[in-house]
Formats: structure tokens, C-alpha cells, sequence
């Protein structure tokens, strides 16, 4: 049976060394501040919010959130936005995603400072990345390999296997796990012979968002199973990407959902958001 890599204490560990960086800056006179921005009413979105602020008030960061209207123009968002970059209380912004229709979320991405960008999603810090030299890196990938490490999985000489090349997760993940000197295969819908591929991982990161998408049958035994999907199966239930029940019987070490990647997304925003405070006070170079 695999060992369960536990996500909400890990990130509880991870929020305490937060935290204490924060008290830290505080005493230096330094109040770290965060500014999120959700518009719309969609219930998933308002829970994640809720989620942030809830750990922004357990660590000490100031927060301030715009609930806007789904009317809101482009125009109204990014003077919001150059607002916020103008705004010595706020070292981090988010945008919470998806924005409704009609607005346009890459455009109001590069209109966020990169020094506040904290989901690490603009260009600039996108190219940082890749060239393995980030102040910034996105919250989910970080997270994931926040839990890797914490479990005692090397990654240096392995065999990597990332489904999903979204710009958030995917490519992301598989370049983090390069910088690791993992060896690095990243597959997507058009992907052949997925199985054959995934059965040679020694570590497999699903971020496709499609329930009971990886049976135990696509797992190579005693292989590191990160499941980053967050999905609702035929009963409504929150389940992830990979059949759970099949997969622990299979990997050394798996992820749960809930419990697992999701906790880490939002403590490695917090770690990001003490980033940068930390480069706009002239502490870190």
C-alpha cells in the first residue's frame, strides 16, 4: 500500500514558517498585504476566495478583496489593477480565475506588475522559469514539489511523467521537475500509447481535470502519484484525476483528494506573497 503524502500538514508547516517570516517583517515595520480580485458569482471561485483570506488572517497578511459585478468592463479591471500596482499596502495581486465571458484574462495578467505577481503568470515571470532563475513560482507546481520533497522523493535521475500542458500546471510542473534534473515527459489529449508511457514513471503528476482519468493499471509499481485534479464524480462527490482506490494498491506514494495538492496551492500564495514583499522592500535582490 502506498504511503500517503498528507497535503493539509504539510501546508500547516508551511503557513507556520510563513507566518513567522511575516511577524519577522512586521517588526521591521513591514505589513504584508495581498489583494485579491473576484468577479462574478461563480460558488467555486468564492470558496477558493474564501479559502485565501482565510489563510491571509492565520498568517498574518493583510488582505484586501474586490468582489466586482459580472458587468464589470476590461476598462474598470485594469484601472483596478494599476491601482493595486500603484499601492504600497499590496505586494501581491491575484485575479481569481475564470473571469466571465467577454473579459480578457491574458491582457489583465500582463497588466499586473511582475513584482506583484504572485500566481506567477505574466510573461515575464513565465520566462524566469524557464530559465530556472524566479523570484516567483505558479502556487500548484510549487506546492507539488513542496511534497515531494517533504515525503523523501528524489527527483534527480528520475523518470517524470506530467499529463496536462496547461500554461498553470503542466508546463509549469515539467519544468520545475527539469530543474530537478528529473527526465521530463509531458502528455496531453493527443498523446499515443498514454499508459505504456505513464507506466514508466517513476514519478506521474496528473493536472488533466478528468475524473477516474488514471487507473492502477498506468502506474508502475512503487512510483510517486501526484494527483492534482480537482473534479466531482456522478455523486457530486470532490475526487480527483487518478482512481484512488486502484492507485494505492500500485504506487510508493500517492496524493489524496481532498487533502492532498489542494492545501498546498494556497500555502505557497502565502510563501509567494511574503516573496514579495520581501523583493519591493529591497530585502531580497
Amino acid at each position: 500500500m502506498a504511503k500517503i503524502i498528507d497535503g493539509k500538514a504539510i501546508s500547516a508547516e508551511v503557513k507556520v514558517k510563513v507566518a513567522k517570516e511575516v511577524a519577522a517583517l512586521k517588526g521591521q515595520g513591514i505589513s504584508v498585504g495581498l489583494a485579491v480580485v473576484i468577479v462574478g458569482d461563480a460558488s467555486a471561485s468564492r470558496v477558493y476566495v474564501n479559502n485565501k483570506k482565510k489563510a491571509c488572517e492565520a498568517v498574518g497578511i493583510y488582505s484586501e478583496e474586490y468582489a466586482l459585478p459580472a458587468s464589470t468592463s476590461q476598462q474598470e479591471l485594469l484601472e483596478l489593477v494599476d491601482r493595486l500596482n500603484h499601492d504600497g499596502k499590496i505586494h501581491g495581486i491575484l485575479v481569481q480565475s475564470p473571469l466571465p465571458k467577454g473579459l480578457d484574462e491574458a491582457a489583465l495578467v500582463e497588466t499586473i506588475a511582475p513584482q506583484k505577481d504572485v500566481d506567477a503568470f505574466h510573461a515575464y515571470n513565465v520566462g524566469k522559469i524557464m530559465q530556472g532563475k524566479y523570484s516567483f513560482l505558479p502556487c500548484t507546481p510549487a506546492g507539488v514539489m513542496e511534497l515531494l520533497h517533504s515525503a523523501g522523493v528524489e527527483v534527480c535521475g528520475k523518470r517524470c511523467v506530467v499529463i496536462g500542458r496547461s500554461d498553470i500546471v503542466g508546463k509549469p510542473m515539467a519544468m520545475l521537475l527539469l530543474h530537478q534534473n528529473g527526465t521530463v515527459t509531458i502528455c496531453h489529449s493527443r498523446t499515443q500509447n498514454l499508459k505504456e508511457i505513464c507506466r514508466e514513471a517513476d514519478i506521474l503528476v496528473s493536472a488533466v481535470g478528468k475524473a477516474a482519468f488514471v487507473t492502477g493499471d498506468m502506474i508502475k509499481p512503487g512510483a510517486a502519484v501526484i494527483d492534482v485534479g480537482m473534479n466531482r464524480n456522478q455523486e457530486g462527490k470532490l475526487c480527483g484525476d487518478v482512481v484512488f482506490a486502484e492507485a494505492e494498491k500500485v504506487a510508493g506514494y500517492i496524493t489524496p483528494v481532498p487533502g492532498g495538492v489542494g492545501p498546498m496551492t494556497i500555502a505557497m500564495l502565502m510563501k509567494n506573497t511574503v516573496t514579495a514583499a520581501k523583493l519591493q522592500n529591497g530585502i531580497l535582490p
